[in-house]
Formats: structure tokens, C-alpha cells, sequence
């Protein structure tokens, strides 16, 4: 983090004339604002639940602001903002215990919020209580989670930032997971599915782990996901697997390894395809539009979008790839209107 100006946040929150929200009260503990923030972060001692967020930006100076929260989920933009002028700027985010994947640690309690960006400026803020707010739920590996340290990052971290108030990710991915041990584990599925409520979304992307897992079970296992969430009221979304950066001589990744095809021959895409075809789900094809993009880039040009550089791995995203990933996504959700284009950030 950079600067913060103390100058503008003493002036907002003493002078007279002020634009600042006024802070609400939480269970008779201090006001949910501008109190409960540091010169680069805010904390707030709240249980788990979903929540409102409203920060106003700007200063003296011109200033570009970002936020991030919990786990590493990139919440808001960076945002440019004029000298003298201030941006009002409004998002919903999930607070869980684990806050990031679900079988790793608990984290800190309450609602922590980052402040980033090349000059970032925070001129007043508000938390309250969400209502009516539309859940995306995400069910995934580790190409999707909320990855806990750089200079790893899922797509699923990343998407946050794209909606707006009324709509929040509760990002349930976790390294590892094929669809046996999803739907196997407690703390995964079974932790799941009894919170999703009517009218909520469940992408569904697992693929990358079902390495020894047979066609037969791969697909009843998607469809057990798929009438587990139709039970409880809520849409399935099956997501097919971003591709491995893994290519032919010829500068196109039509193999087996990046088009996630197992040992066993079982094509993980086209299974996907297939359920979704039969069960009337919702379909982002994202294995064919990471493949566009990985291939429009070429050998080099896609090695910043995984971890090539860093680690040699071709298979998990670098920040700026899962961003890119979760534009894919976004541009689906509105696409398909599976969430209102008013209820989503555009670029």
C-alpha cells in the first residue's frame, strides 16, 4: 500500500459540511464506518452473514483506489478519482468461517477490508446488514478458490469485483477436489447446499482433480451437484474447466493435457457439455473461451496469465489470468442473464 490521506479523512469526518455517510451502530458496539479503518485497512468484529459496503473515495490529490477483502477476493476496482472530488462506490461481500477455502484455516474473524491501488484514498465508509441479496455460490478446485498467498489466485477471486451491491460471491472451491471428493466431504457439499436459497446461482467447474475418476461416475456425480441445488430452489450453473497452457508444436492446444482429457480417456469438457444438455442446465463453456484466449496470445504472451514464469506451471492462474478468467465469466453471467446487467461491473 501506498499513501492514505489522513488530511481528507480528518477533514470528512470533523468539518462541517461533511459528505459523509453517518456511520450505523452494530449490537450496541462502535459505529460500522470510517472508525473501524487504519491508514490502508478497515476491520469490522461481525459474525458471518452477508454485507453492504458503501466507501466514499477522493481527496485533495487525485487518488486511484481498490479493495480487497477476507481471503485475498479483489472486492472493488481500482478507481480513479479526480482531485477535489469524491466517488461513491457500492458492493455486497460474504463473511464465512473458514473465510477462504473451506478445509483451510479458520482466518480472522469479522469483516477485514484492504485498501490498494497507486494512490488510494478512503474518504468515509459504511457496513450494514445485507437484505434481499442474490448469492452466486462457487463449487471448484484450486483453479477457482480463494487462493491464500501470491502469487497464486483463482478466478473465483477475482469475480467479486465485477458485481455490484445486491449480489455476492461465497466462494466454496478448495484446492484438490475432484467431484468424489466434493460431494464426499462434509465440510464441502454437504456445508454447501443447505445454504442455498431460491433464486440463488451454483457454478459448478470440477474437472482438473478427476484424473483417475471413470466417465459413468463423473457424470452422475454432476448430476447429483446439478439436483442437489435444484432441490433447494437455486439454478445450476456447470462451468467446464479453464484450459492447461499446454501446447502443440503448432501453437494450438488441441491435446489431451490442456483440454483436460484423463488417463482413462474421459473428456472432462464434453462430459460437462453433455450433462448440461440433458438436464437443461446453464451452460459457460470456459474451457472453449480460455482456449480462444490462451491461443490468441501464443507461447509467450499467455505465460503471464499462469504461473509459468514463477513456478513452471501451466496450470494455475497468476492474479492477472484469473482476472482476465473472471471477465470470461462475468460477460456469461450477463450474456446468459443469469444476473441483471445492472447488478454488473463492465470494464
Amino acid at each position: 500500500m501506498r499513501r492514505f490521506n489522513l488530511a481528507v479523512l480528518a477533514a470528512l469526518t470533523l468539518s462541517a459540511g461533511t459528505i459523509a455517510v453517518p456511520a450505523q451502530a452494530h449490537g450496541g458496539q462502535r459505529p460500522l464506518g470510517i472508525d473501524n479503518c487504519t491508514a490502508t485497512a478497515c476491520h469490522f468484529d461481525l459474525p458471518p452473514g452477508t454485507y453492504d459496503v458503501k466507501v466514499v473515495l477522493g481527496g485533495d490529490a487525485g487518488s486511484s483506489t481498490s479493495v480487497a477483502g477476507e481471503t485475498r477476493r479483489s472486492l472493488l476496482p481500482e478507481t480513479a478519482v479526480a482531485a477535489g472530488e469524491r466517488v461513491a462506490r457500492s458492493f455486497t461481500v460474504n463473511v464465512r468461517t473458514p473465510e477462504g477455502e473451506p478445509t483451510g484455516p479458520e482466518g480472522t474473524p469479522g469483516l477485514d477490508l484492504v485498501l490498494g491501488g497507486t494512490a488510494p484514498a478512503l474518504a468515509d465508509i459504511k457496513v450494514t446488514s445485507a437484505r434481499h441479496v442474490r448469492q452466486i455460490f462457487l463449487v471448484g478446485d484450486s483453479t477457482v478458490c480463494d487462493q491464500p498467498g501470491d502469487p497464486y489466485s483463482g478466478w473465483g477471486q477475482q469475480l467479486p469485483q465485477y458485481l455490484r451491491k445486491g449480489v455476492s460471491v461465497a466462494n466454496y472451491a478448495d484446492s484438490g477436489e475432484s467431484t468424489v471428493t466434493y460431494l464426499g466431504n462434509p465440510q464441502l457439499w454437504a456445508t454447501v447446499q443447505p445454504q442455498i436459497r431460491r433464486g440463488d446461482l451454483v457454478l459448478i467447474q470440477l474437472a482438473h482433480n478427476d484424473k483417475t475418476t471413470d466417465e459413468a461416475t463423473y457424470r452422475a456425480n454432476l448430476e447429483t451437484l446439478v439436483a442437489g441445488v435444484r432441490e433447494q430452489g437455486g439454478k445450476p450453473v456447470l462451468v467446464t474447466p479453464i484450459v492447461r497452457r499446454w501446447f502443440n508444436s503448432d501453437g494450438t492446444l488441441n491435446n489431451g493435457t490442456a483440454l483436460l482429457v484423463n488417463g482413462l480417456g474421459v473428456n472432462h469438457p464434453e462430459v460437462v457439455r453433455s450433462v448440461a444438455a440433458a438436464e437443461g442446465a446453464a451452460l459457460i463453456d470456459l474451457t472453449a473461451k480460455t482456449k480462444a484466449v490462451v491461443e490468441s496470445l501464443g507461447v509467450e504472451g499467455s505465460k503471464a496469465l499462469y504461473l509459468y514464469n514463477e513456478k513452471r506451471d501451466n496450470t494455475h492462474t497468476s492474479a492477472h489470468g484469473a482476472t482476465v478468467y473472471a471477465e470470461l465469466v462475468r460477460d456469461e453471467l450477463v450474456a446468459q442473464h443469469l444476473v441483471p446487467k445492472g447488478l454488473v461491473r463492465v470494464s
